[in-house]
């Protein structure tokens, strides 16, 4: 193989060096505003990615600053002050609407889904606890939940099951998902799933016997295995 061919002629040859410049040089002239125009997008793009976190992050603040009176509203049950604001200050519904992208806003929709469900409004609840999404051990899977409850009240228990399923399921631990099983196995009951109902109750009795909801786990099988064999 020749140097030519290696591709090392420019590190033997400086005059070949110096011709190879002068041809990205002719390139750039002829070429100019094409790459001034990539160079530009470039420098758009990464100013725009930090001027977006940058703005998304104050965003945030703003919203968690507008949203602590609202929920120091829903915390003393003053339901309409927490959802629609007091005035001075917007309420849940408002920063949940004007922040969403941000995560004070996302939590905006956990707390207007928990205000609306003890207003009795459970479809406005489902569809504010459905737009929360969190990684968080407890909040996650208490959405789940609330979003069952807000399904039992309108006696959906199909859609009840599966919202008690999602929050069982989701980071299962001992100190909390029992208790979403039961509510589970209940739900079950109610659609008349009852061999899904005893299915559930075995889960908390073999997994969770430890826990407080193990005993009336076992009291509500017994109970349903001999409606079961009665029928």
């Amino acid at each position: 193989m020749s140097k030519k061919n290696s591709g090392l002629e420019f590190l033997e040859d400086p005059d070949a060096l110096e011709g190879k410049l002068e041809d990205v040089g002719d390139y750039f002239q002829q070429n100019k505003n094409i790459v001034l125009g990539i160079l530009g997008g470039i420098v758009l793009l990464v100013a725009g990615y930090f001027g977006y976190r940058y703005y998304i992050s104050s965003q945030d603040e703003t919203a968690q600053i507008e949203m602590f009176p609202s929920v120091y509203q829903l915390e003393a049950d003053s339901l309409k002050k927490a959802l629609n604001g007091d005035g001075k200050t917007p309420g849940l519904l408002a920063v949940a609407d004007n922040y969403g992208s941000t995560k004070g806003g996302n939590l905006a929709e956990f707390y207007s889904g928990v205000a609306l469900l003890k207003e009795g409004k459970y479809d406005d609840a489902i569809e504010h606890l459905k737009s929360f999404s969190s990684s968080d051990l407890l909040v996650q899977a208490r959405a789940y939940a609330l979003t069952g409850d807000a399904y039992m009240e309108k006696k959906s228990f199909d859609e009840a099951a599966d919202y008690y399923r999602k929050a069982a399921d989701y980071k299962a631990n001992k100190f909390f998902t029992p208790g979403y099983l039961m509510k589970l196995a209940i739900a079950y009951e109610q659609a008349k799933q009852n061999d899904k109902a005893i299915e559930t109750y075995s889960e908390i009795i073999e997994k969770y016997g430890e826990s407080a909801e193990a005993g009336s786990a076992k009291k509500y099988k017994s109970v349903l295995e001999a409606t079961v064999g009665e029928s």
